[in-house]
């Protein structure tokens, strides 16, 4: 029976990951801003020894907590799925808000990075949740999209750092989901196509099938997505910046 931990876990993608890792046999802990939901949440799922670890990870201190509980308890596989962001224009949006996304989206993975793989061992696993975003350009989500491409390109140096001794690191690229995420940053899920958007159940499946697999550094999730990032090839940068900033909910009036 392997431990994991897993922060973001009240919602969204992190929740259905949660959810099928239960059931997969995966003993949890589960790491949110709502103690509330946690405890509803881990009482829901299969299995025993669940447990909860309340912490913003916008907040150093809280971070700080997270990483000594990381050195002190042996886990099997960290997946840092916590993040947010804000849609809209960059100077219309308050500069302490995407401050405080930059420290979320990459301070605490940086320093939970550090602390689960300083005690790592063969046959262990870091999950780094990035974006498609975190590939492309996205005017009307700068910030976010540039935090999303330093987890990326982080998780995909740790992969080469750590593949010799065996420990897996995995930089995981959502698209779109169905989720409160888009809620919480301002706008909602359906200012997006339907067809790019995927339900957090198949991006929850996708990444627990990639964490299985252990093949690669980078994964791209949906087809749709893939299908994106191997267009833009062919385009010059104007063009596919172009491109994304048409799309983004941010740069639409409200």
């Amino acid at each position: 029976m392997k431990n994991l931990l897993i922060t973001g876990a009240s919602g969204g993608i992190g929740l259905e990951t949660a959810k099928l890792l239960a059931q997969k046999g995966y003993t949890l802990t589960l790491v949110a801003r709502s103690g509330d939901k946690l405890e509803k949440i881990k009482n829901s799922l299969p299995g025993k020894n669940h447990s909860v670890f309340v912490a913003d990870l916008s907040l150093a201190a809280d971070v700080n907590k997270l990483a000594s509980h990381l050195q002190n308890i042996k886990y099997d596989i960290l997946i840092n799925n916590a993040g947010s962001g804000l849609y809209g224009k960059f100077v219309d949006l308050p500069l302490d808000e995407q401050i405080s996304g930059m420290h979320l989206n990459m301070d605490a993975v940086v320093t939970l990075s550090y602390a689960f793989l300083k005690n790592a061992k063969k046959g262990d696993a870091l999950v780094n949740i990035a974006s498609l975003l975190g590939h492309s350009s996205f005017p009307g989500a700068s910030v976010y999209a540039s935090t999303k491409s330093f987890v990326a390109n982080f998780s995909e140096s740790l992969w080469y750092e750590f593949k010799s001794k065996g420990i897996y690191v995995l930089g995981f690229n959502p698209g779109a989901a169905k989720s409160e995420f888009h809620a919480n940053a301002g706008k909602q899920s359906s200012a997006y196509p339907e067809i790019i958007l995927s339900s957090t159940q198949d991006v929850a499946k996708e990444l627990v099938a990639a964490l299985e697999a252990r093949k690669k550094p980078r994964v791209m999730q949906g087809w749709v997505n893939r299908l994106i990032l191997f267009g833009f090839r062919f385009l010059s940068r104007k063009m596919a910046v172009n491109i994304m900033g048409n799309m983004s909910p941010g740069m639409k009036d409200q």
